[in-house]
């Protein structure tokens, strides 16, 4: 069943963002990984979205999804993610 994950971003530094944003692409292919969208926050029609940007990952399970997200090269990342931008990474399966 295919697996995504979509992070929800406040950037709190562009320019370390946009080389966690670099490297994590590439830590992607190996798992089978595809960035299907990636976007920025324009406004908010109901609720209320503290996030400025937004990215949706494919993967072909969830199985898939996980081994990425525990692999060493995403793993080094993650102090860079954290010094770079406040996120909120949610995993979800397509329904069947």
């Amino acid at each position: 069943m295919t697996a995504f994950f979509i992070a929800a971003t406040s950037i709190k530094d562009m320019e370390k963002f946009q080389k966690y944003a670099a490297e994590a692409g590439k830590t992607l292919a190996p798992y089978g990984g595809e960035l299907v969208l990636r976007g920025k926050a324009e406004k908010t029609l109901v609720g209320h979205a503290e996030h400025q940007a937004v990215g949706v990952v494919r993967f072909a399970d969830m199985d898939a999804l996980n081994n990425w997200y525990q692999s060493a090269a995403y793993q080094a990342l993650i102090p860079l993610r954290e010094s770079a931008a406040d996120m909120t990474l949610t995993a979800y399966n397509e329904p069947a």
